[in-house]
């Protein structure tokens, strides 16, 4: 057998490993996400540059190497061509999931359905008009306060009734304050985060 061909045999098990049919939220792991569009891009032009920025520098060679494989294999055949880059895709995806501490659970379909936050987000990189987020997520989130402020205050009058009271008092407590800890510690990090760079004086 000869080297491509073994190369190919490999990349035919490694794609079949990958491939695992669970229910993803990150649209980052589908067809039409916009690592995968970097990917066929680069492949396209024959330089791997364009992906790097999805992974960490520890995590480059990895992709370097599965870079280079892809392009010798896609030489083969229309068939290894189609196979090559459904590897390189799975392998990016995987190691981009890997560096945001996410689980790889496949890659999916062109056409998912997007999480609102995710699709508003999209949209304001898109136009340049980031409002419509700000919007959408700021009355998300005092809708999600209210709600569970008014739940909670209203089983703290009865807490008192009996130890099932109390608890459904807890229970409610609970999931008030840690809601809105999320929130602002969210909304605080990410302050936090973007105000860094500048500080050290390179962009992020």
């Amino acid at each position: 057998m000869k080297p491509l061909q073994i190369v190919y045999v490999s990349l035919l098990a490694a794609g079949l490993l990958f491939i695992r049919s669970s229910i993803g939220f990150a649209h980052c792991d589908t067809m039409d996400g916009p690592v995968v569009i970097d990917a066929q891009a680069a492949l396209q032009k024959g330089d791997v540059t364009p992906v790097l920025k999805w992974v960490a520098p520890e995590q480059e060679s990895e992709i370097r190497g599965a870079f280079q494989q892809t392009l010798a294999v896609r030489e083969l055949s229309p068939q290894a061509r189609d196979l090559a880059d459904r590897y390189f895709f799975e392998t990016l995806v995987r190691v981009h999931r890997a560096s945001e501490g996410e689980p790889y659970t496949g890659l999916k379909p062109a056409g998912q359905e997007l999480e609102p936050a995710v699709a508003a987000a999209d949209r304001a990189l898109e136009t340049g008009e980031v409002d419509g987020l700000l919007n959408m997520v700021q009355r998300d989130s005092a809708e999600g306060i209210r709600h569970r402020f008014h739940r909670d205050h209203e089983a703290k009058q009865h807490a008192g009734e009996s130890v099932a009271a109390g608890r459904e008092y807890v229970k409610a407590y609970v999931e008030f304050v840690h809601y809105a800890e999320r929130l602002h510690n969210d909304a605080t990090a990410a302050a936090h985060h973007v105000a860094a760079p500048k500080d050290r004086g390179h962009a992020h």
